[in-house]
């Protein structure tokens, strides 16, 4: 059966053997929310936005973590460089105008250089922070395809508030292993081909 935010709320408290902590497990399950967006870099994270450019500064969508690919005019590839590598082109530049080939993230904004002199077509591929769970959102495809994940960063975020727990190690390594073993999958689902083509 899968599991739900609900039953994942059963579960927590069933592995901690307590039936006293009803209004801590929904904390401790945002806690694993904020690990695992930290820890897991998945496919199923990624998300494409497509947008104008044409300042020097653009939103970051409101779910990022960090870019896969930004692209301007169809396939024309950004580098990302350093907010210190933007200081030193816009002064050796003079704060030149053109199409984008360089971006830094400054203050939760895209910053270009050169700065956009017109309107162009941009695309973003970047990975996005996994739907968090609620009353409203029971489920997400993590939940679904990996719940241990979610169930091993929960039980971490309850060692500190129960303050004997002596699982912590345990609860931990767990949780690490079950991130490794779904990022390498995820690195498999992308990289791996079809092998050889007898002709």
């Amino acid at each position: 059966m899968a599991l739900t935010y609900s039953t994942l709320q059963t579960q927590i408290a069933g592995f901690l053997d307590r039936t006293d902590l009803t209004a801590q497990i929904p904390t401790f399950i945002e806690l694993a929310e904020a690990a695992i967006n930290r820890d897991v870099r998945h496919w199923q994270m990624e998300k494409r936005a497509e947008a104008t450019f044409n300042e020097r500064y653009e939103p970051l969508p409101t779910d990022w973590i960090s870019a896969r690919r930004i692209s301007v005019s169809g396939d024309t590839q950004l580098d990302l460089i350093s907010q210190a590598k933007m200081l030193e082109l816009r002064q050796l530049g003079g704060n030149a105008g053109g199409e984008p080939r360089y971006y830094a993230i400054s203050a939760s904004q895209l910053e270009f250089y050169p700065t956009p002199d017109g309107d162009y077509n941009g695309s973003m591929i970047y990975y996005a922070r996994v739907p968090s769970l609620s009353d409203s959102e029971t489920s997400n495809w993590l939940l679904a395809d990996s719940p241990d994940v979610y169930l091993y960063g929960a039980l971490i975020h309850s060692a500190p508030y129960l303050q004997e727990d002596t699982r912590a190690g345990i609860w931990a390594g767990l949780y690490q292993s079950a991130v490794q073993r779904l990022n390498a999958t995820s690195n498999e689902d992308l990289y791996s081909g079809s092998g050889l083509t007898i002709r």
